[in-house]
């Protein structure tokens, strides 16, 4: 009886099932199925769940003041597109926030996070008709912040503008050749929005994609090497292209691609440095770039002062005599400046020609003096002569009239 159980045993032992970690990391029947597309996100249906949803979920986002009208007028709209799925929502315009919660009639429960990915969209500028599409099964959305990337204001300004264009104007896209013809003349959004399949918004410090897993995680990728200024996003979507092309061949399935993507580099002078040794004492380095043209590097510096052999003490030491040294001539200039607002100011120095128009008034005042004196002498003279003047000389008198003037006089008396 041993003997047969041990034959037993043996012939089973080769039969032993392949033992796996977890619990549910078991092969299933459908995993070699090829008529199965694991990618293809399938259509939701209401038989799944009959009974609806056991709890209340809901979602509230704020929103700007500038979009308070346009989200006032576009609102039934968006409540008749969230009905159809059974999900509530509500605008409240005192608190500017908006609000989606389910309902019991709500069967998808996946469709509360779209309605939420719904209330955000609108308040970062996408447009109702278009903000709707999120609730489709095929469509995603990712918001990306960029005001985090960048610390200056002027940088961050100038980096965001390439992403939309300079100044909303239209950029040249090469075709793959790298020839000066162009391929299309387009937005850089708009070529993005062509390569990725999704649709782009830049508005203050987010970007707003919608799209397709791989449109998406194109889009991160673009928009945040653009704002750390890791590589332009003209170049980005000239690599999009090549993909976008080598994609329909299929005989590069199977390939990699890196033979025939284009490799860029921050641009830049390519440097050559140069090493000449001068009567075996001076060591002299100089750089110059593709065009010919020479830079001055630090250790020329360094070497022509002697710096590049002193030790990290001395170093030390020089460094602080010259921050000494620029200390005291700021001292010295600012004592210069509180100094200034004591020193009176300078008295005008009458020049040669100011003595001589001075001269000239004196002359004319003593002409003058002596011209009314003498008219003044001359207008006296005249008054004593007319009072010596007795005008009844002048004055021819009838006879009968000084008799009567007598008469008179004795008939007084």
């Amino acid at each position: 009886m041993a003997d047969v159980e041990e034959l037993q045993h043996e012939n089973q032992s080769p039969e032993k099932k392949p033992r796996y970690k977890g619990k549910h990391d078991k092969p299933k029947p459908w995993d070699d199925d090829p008529n199965i597309d694991r990618w293809k996100v399938e259509k939701f249906d209401p038989a799944w769940n009959p009974t609806g949803m056991l709890e209340v979920s809901s979602f509230s986002t704020l929103f700007p003041q500038y979009r308070e009208k346009y989200l006032q007028d576009s609102w039934p709209t968006i409540e008749s597109a969230l009905k159809q799925y059974g999900v509530a929502c509500k605008l409240n315009l005192v608190e500017g926030s908006m609000t989606v919660s389910t309902t019991r009639k709500t069967r998808d429960p996946y469709i509360i996070v779209k309605a939420r990915d719904l209330i955000k969209l609108l308040s970062r500028s996408v447009p109702a008709p278009q903000a709707i599409k999120i609730l489709e099964d095929e469509v995603q959305c990712d918001i990306i912040k960029i005001g985090s990337l960048v610390r200056n204001k002027e940088r961050f300004v100038k980096r965001r503008q390439r992403l939309v264009g300079p100044n909303s104007s239209t950029l040249k896209v090469c075709d793959l050749s790298g020839s000066e013809s162009c391929l299309r003349i387009v937005l850089v959004m708009l070529a993005m929005e062509i390569l990725t399949d999704c649709y782009i918004l830049v508005q203050g410090s987010t970007v707003a994609a919608m799209g397709s897993f791989k449109g998406l995680k194109q889009v991160r990728r673009v928009v945040e090497q653009g704002m750390r200024n890791e590589l332009h996003p003209v170049y980005q979507i000239k690599d999009l292209m090549m993909r976008r092309e080598l994609a329909k061949d299929p005989a590069l399935a199977t390939e990699s691609w890196d033979r025939f993507l284009p490799k860029f580099r921050k641009y830049g002078p390519s440097f050559l440095l140069i090493l000449t040794i001068e009567s075996g004492k001076n060591l002299l380095v100089s750089a110059f770039d593709d065009c010919g043209r020479g830079h001055h590097l630090l250790v020329d510096k360094q070497l022509e002062s002697g710096e590049y052999f002193l030790n990290e003490n001395k170093k030390s030491e020089k460094k602080w005599q010259e921050k000494q040294e620029k200390q005291t001539e700021k001292t010295i200039e600012k004592k210069r400046m509180r100094d200034a607002s004591f020193v009176p100011p300078e008295e005008p120095v009458q020049s040669s020609n100011n003595s001589n128009k001075y001269e000239e008034g004196k002359k004319d005042l003593t002409e003058l003096t002596q011209s009314l004196k003498s008219k003044t002498k001359e207008l006296k003279k005249q008054k004593k002569t007319q009072e010596k003047v007795n005008a009844e000389e002048y004055i021819a008198v009838t006879s009968g009239d000084k008799s009567s003037k007598k008469k008179s006089k004795v008939v007084r008396d």
